[in-house]
């Protein structure tokens, strides 16, 4: 799943490509992914191209301040840029193609998903906030206000396993699976520690990590184009995905924890004291 750097990555890309071209025509190849019809996507034709954000793992592309188009890749999504887009028509439900945007100068790019489970959102609106997932996001990690003192602010009284709650969208928004699993290495910190029991060296900890580990993520994702940037993020994992290899740091296997839809990695040496975590729901410990 893009998470916020890669998310951040395409947003740099699209403003340096996109912003200041017209889009000449969007063509829809799967309605479910649609979610909106007011303004219907023909409202985007003609329509020039002023400004790109990031708010979390959303991308807004802004025509003017009271049409955007907003998009977020979900699991399997993904954005393939052309230079010269190509001709052929999409035909709806043929192809991985859920949105194409063709661009006045021949440009433009097709919003991608693999895979039989279809995520990918997409919707055409008159403000950002009118998206149900844009309205319910917390803080950005990286924001300037966002302190460690914000930061313990919402560990606090939460009895929720650390892991669950950096993914939690409504709680910090940007953060997904694979760098939960990167910040949570970088910490030395279990992913089932509960976030209301922290002491304050831990919290430190922990923001520091998350502060350093989405910051360099960020910096290694900038300048690179759509095509590079699934391949730059799996180079720079210590843990995710990375299942029977050695720990960088400290050269113990990395091991895994399997649920129904996706796992999480972690070191047991630097992480849980040297202990394998259970590989079921709700694990613990293993004593």
């Amino acid at each position: 799943m893009p998470e916020m750097p890669e998310v951040q990555g395409l947003t740099s890309f699209l403003e340096e490509r996109a912003v200041g071209r017209t889009i000449i025509r969007t063509s829809v190849g799967a309605i479910a992914a649609l979610k909106t019809y007011d303004p219907p996507n023909t409202a985007l034709h003609g329509a020039k191209i002023t400004g790109v954000s990031r708010r979390g793992k959303f991308i807004v592309l802004s025509c003017g301040t009271d049409l955007h188009l907003v998009f977020h890749l979900a699991k399997a999504g993904w954005l393939r840029w052309y230079e010269t887009l190509p001709t052929t028509p999409i035909k709806p439900g043929k192809s991985s193609i859920a949105v194409r945007v063709a661009l006045d100068d021949e440009s433009g790019f097709d919003l991608t998903e693999a895979g039989t489970k279809k995520s990918l959102a997409v919707y055409v609106v008159r403000d950002p906030e009118q998206v149900p997932g844009i309205a319910r996001l917390g803080p950005d990690p990286l924001s300037q206000g966002f302190t460690r003192e914000a930061f313990g602010g919402l560990l606090d009284g939460r009895r929720t396993q650390i892991k669950g709650l950096l993914r939690d969208q409504g709680v910090i928004a940007g953060i997904g699976n694979a760098y939960s699993d990167e910040i949570l290495h970088a910490a030395r910190m279990s992913p089932y520690a509960i976030a209301a029991t922290l002491g304050g060296e831990e919290v430190d900890r922990l923001f520091t990590a998350m502060q350093s580990t989405l910051t360099e993520a960020i910096a290694e994702a900038s300048g690179k184009p759509p095509a590079d940037l699934k391949d730059a993020k799996r180079r720079g994992m210590q843990v995710h995905a990375r299942r029977g290899e050695a720990c960088p740091v400290c050269g113990d296997t990395v091991r895994s924890v399997f649920f129904a839809d996706r796992s999480l990695e972690y070191c047991p040496t630097c992480q849980t004291g040297g202990k394998p975590l259970a590989d079921r729901r709700l694990s613990r410990l293993l004593k």
